[in-house]
């Protein structure tokens, strides 16, 4: 395969070591790419759901290939995010091509993008943090439940259907938080002259101008690897939303993956029974 020369790469929000993650058609993706610099924007690792049990060697080759991009010259910036936060006590560690950090400025061009994943504007991570994680399971298995819904919708010709972004889409609140997170972000970005902000955080992959009384830029969102499939590239000077083609939330299913997963929370079923 003839792999795609990029200036930048930002992905985040993979969520490693959930049942949500797509982690098989990340790896396509990152087998497909040769980037200059590789940014991971916080959630790569969810330690926050981590479990012994599930772990599986599509998760663990995303790690890999992401450890070969770097001794093959990519200088690759891992940003800490809530469900990883625990890397934080780490940050500023250098390692070759290796950088753990909690927020990133880089030069593009004679333009500074300002980088971090957001967690930072959310309320809930810092004030109710168990309500987070307990949020974060429930997603998970909701996650999990659609995509055995979209196999079976599949399988009857039909088209797949999401059920996490419904919901977001009919609750006000949901709706209001995305607003008021990218809304603070800009602003501030704005205020420090920065000409892109890159969040991630809430899962919603976007590029966007944002304007006030006191100048401009430009928002960008990488999105997910849970739902959307997304990363944020730059080359020649431009941006582009990328969105993995050969998926659109979970229509590309592996069986054999279902099937083990379902196996996994049968067993678990039987074991807590007991």
């Amino acid at each position: 395969m003839k792999k795609r020369k990029v200036e930048l790469v930002v992905l985040s929000d993979t969520h490693l070591g959930t049942y949500g993650s797509h982690a098989i058609e990340l790896n396509k993706y990152l087998c497909s790419i040769k980037p200059k610099i590789l940014v991971l924007n916080g959630d790569i690792i969810d330690i926050w759901q981590f479990r012994k049990s599930y772990f599986p060697k599509s998760h663990l080759k995303v790690i890999q290939k992401i450890i070969s991009l770097a001794t093959k010259g990519t200088k690759v910036y891992y940003i800490t995010g809530n469900h990883d936060e625990m890397l934080r006590k780490f940050s500023d560690m250098n390692m070759g091509n290796f950088a753990l950090v909690d927020k990133l400025v880089l030069e593009l061009d004679d333009k500074k993008a300002w980088i971090f994943h957001g967690d930072v504007f959310d309320a809930s991570v810092h004030h109710a943090k168990w309500i987070a994680k307990l949020g974060g399971l429930g997603y998970d298995y909701l996650i999990l439940t659609n995509r055995l819904v979209n196999w079976c919708l599949k399988k009857m010709g039909k088209e797949p259907y999401s059920f996490s972004k419904k919901i977001k889409a009919g609750v006000k609140k949901a709706v209001k938080h995305i607003s008021d997170f990218e809304e603070t972000a800009t602003e501030i970005a704005i205020e420090k002259k920065y000409d892109y902000v890159i969040c991630g955080h809430i899962h919603e992959p976007k590029i966007v101008k944002k304007e006030n009384k006191n100048g401009s830029t430009l928002y960008l969102n990488s999105g997910d690897w849970v739902e959307n499939l997304t990363a944020l590239e730059y080359n020649k000077k431009r941006w582009k939303l990328h969105h993995y083609e050969e998926s659109h939330y979970a229509a590309e299913e592996n069986l054999f993956e279902m099937e083990d997963i379902v196996s996994h929370q049968m067993t678990n079923s039987i074991v807590f029974s007991k």
